[in-house]
């Protein structure tokens, strides 16, 4: 009994005893109590009503989805399914925004616009004047089911041509729910559209408008067919205006929708869709002048101070008739001139004999007309960033093979070359480039209308010839406008040089190409220009010099920084 009664207190003393970690606290845990630890901590169980609270929430929740659940697969379920069964999934363009075109001072010249509810933004451009330079776009086009067979602006003619990769961007997409009836259920982006590259052109708007608006008055009241002008930087060949005229409108040209006047301008004698200054290819008359009397000094074919005489023509043995003469007429009596003279005056018997030869006077030939036309450019593309160039025509024996089979080169083709007459052609920008170098002493500049392009500004080819030689033609183009053919420039407020030249066209001679060339200001040359007025009669006494005049006038009010 007594042992029973041990073991039974053994086994409860067992049972009950307590560990000493159970029962003291950690003495180095009692103050700050540091519950990451174990140490001095007592464990209770999870108390029976927690239990229960989650239990019945998880309950609650399971209950919200089975009751959807019930909703959507039950009561909804042939709803949805009709639904899935029409609902379609479309991928869609999101239309970017084509960059921006500014001119040099960030007025916009091409921008972008939207109407409300449009998905497409349109393009809206600077009038009037601009057209040729910055050209109109073709817009994105859908076929007859809605799809678009084109989804993206393409750049169609100037500005929006040449420079249309960087100007397009990135079109987005997106996919589109939507049901049988095109009802849209959900949209989600895919890709995000990215905007083009704005462009900064070396342009100055208010110059390229004010001269345009001049061209085109000139041209009405006048009857010429129509005009160009050029102004470049003589520094650096930055362009700072290329207009042309007449011109189309971009946005009736980039929406195509103006059918009367899109054919209009199909059957328009005037070519409204040539860009004049680098596509049109003229006669440039008497402007080729000066750079021959370069060629003429390199080649000692005559001193600067040397004169001849000019009694009004020259004659030569007739290749046809010996027993007659052909004449080769000046514009008018001369008299005695050195070269500076000969350059203001415009004399032609000057350049018949420094460029074919005469009696004692020898001549420089046709193949050095061709060497140091080449020199400055002539027949050849300036390289400018405008699509659509043209290069232009320098006569040659060779030239005259081709197109006039069986007839030789005979020396009234030298003199005629030599006033710029006969075959020769050249574009506005060609003359305004070959112009700045004639105006910074033979450097060959790639006119270009991006502005702080350096690739452009770094392409100069150097026309090697001795300064002294510039400054001689430098100083007739100076006297052209002081006392010569270019009077109407000698304005007070800035100092000029330039050259004229009236160029015959067609075999009536009826027709003339009216130019000046030149540039400002003459003591330091920054600016070199080129101004063509086309076909207008040639009794007119009103052409490209009295547009020039009009411009420096209001450029001396509006934009005289031009001229310090």
């Amino acid at each position: 009994m007594i042992t029973r009664i041990t073991k039974k207190n053994n086994l409860r003393n067992k049972n009950s005893f307590v560990e000493p970690d159970e029962i003291f606290l950690d003495s180095s845990n009692i103050q700050n109590f540091d519950r990451q630890q174990f140490e001095g901590r007592i464990e209770k169980p999870i108390h029976k009503s927690t239990i229960l609270s989650l239990g019945v929430l998880f309950l609650f929740i399971v209950g919200i989805f089975g009751v959807r659940l019930v909703y959507l697969q039950i009561q909804k379920g042939d709803a949805y399914m009709k639904r899935s069964q029409n609902n379609i999934l479309q991928k869609a363009i999101l239309f970017t925004d084509r960059g921006i075109i500014y001119d040099r001072n960030k007025v916009e010249l091409v921008w972008n616009k939207k109407t409300e509810g449009d998905t497409i933004p349109t393009r809206a451009y600077i009038t009037p004047g601009f057209s040729h330079l910055l050209g109109y776009v073709s817009y994105p086009s859908r076929d007859s089911t809605g799809n678009f067979w084109q989804g993206d602006f393409i750049g169609k003619d100037g500005l929006e041509k040449q420079y249309n990769d960087s100007l397009k961007g990135e079109n987005g997409s997106k996919i589109i729910e939507t049901d049988a009836l095109g009802k849209v259920y959900s949209e989600n982006i895919v890709d995000a559209p990215k905007q083009g590259t704005d462009l900064v052109t070396t342009v100055d708007s208010r110059i390229q408008k004010e001269l345009f608006t001049l061209i085109q008055n000139v041209s009405a009241s006048r009857t010429f067919t129509g005009g160009a002008g050029v102004i470049m930087n003589a520094q650096n060949g930055e362009v700072l205006t290329s207009t042309s005229f007449p011109e189309y409108n971009s946005e009736i040209l980039s929406f195509g929708k103006d059918a009367t006047t899109i054919k209009n301008y199909l059957t328009d004698s005037r070519k409204v869709f040539m860009d004049r200054d680098v596509s049109g290819l003229y006669t440039p008359g008497s402007i080729v002048k000066p750079f021959f009397a370069l060629g003429a000094l390199n080649e000692n074919v005559i001193d600067p101070n040397t004169k001849i005489l000019s009694t009004g023509s020259i004659s030569i043995p007739n290749p046809y008739f010996p027993d007659q003469k052909t004449v080769f007429k000046d514009w008018r009596v001369n008299g005695w001139v050195n070269m500076m003279q000969a350059i203001a005056v415009s004399c032609d018997v000057y350049f018949y004999e420094i460029g074919g030869g005469y009696l004692n006077q020898k001549g420089l030939g046709i193949v050095n007309l061709e060497k140091y036309a080449r020199l400055f450019g002539f027949g050849d593309q300036t390289g400018i960033d405008l699509p659509g160039e043209k290069q232009g025509t320098i006569p040659s024996p060779e030239w005259k093979a081709v197109n006039f089979k069986g007839d030789p080169w005979r020396i009234g083709d030298t003199y005629h070359t030599a006033i710029g007459q006969y075959g020769f052609q050249v574009t506005p920008m060609e003359m305004a480039r070959a112009t700045a170098a004639l105006a910074n002493d033979g450097k060959l500049l790639t006119p270009h209308l991006v502005l702080g392009d350096t690739v452009k500004e770094s392409e100069v080819a150097n026309v090697n010839l001795p300064k002294n030689y510039f400054d001689v033609v430098q100083e007739g183009m100076r006297e052209a406008v002081s006392t010569g053919t270019a009077l109407s420039l000698n304005v007070p407020y800035v100092k000029v040089a330039a050259k004229t030249g009236t160029a015959q066209l067609g075999v009536a001679k009826n027709k003339v190409n009216s130019w000046v060339i030149g540039f400002f200001p003459y003591e330091n040359p920054k600016y070199a220009f080129a101004i063509m007025m086309e076909a207008g009669p040639n009794t007119n006494s009103v052409g490209a010099s009295s547009v020039m005049r009009q411009l420096l006038d209001w450029m001396s009010i509006n934009t005289p920084e031009y001229f310090k």
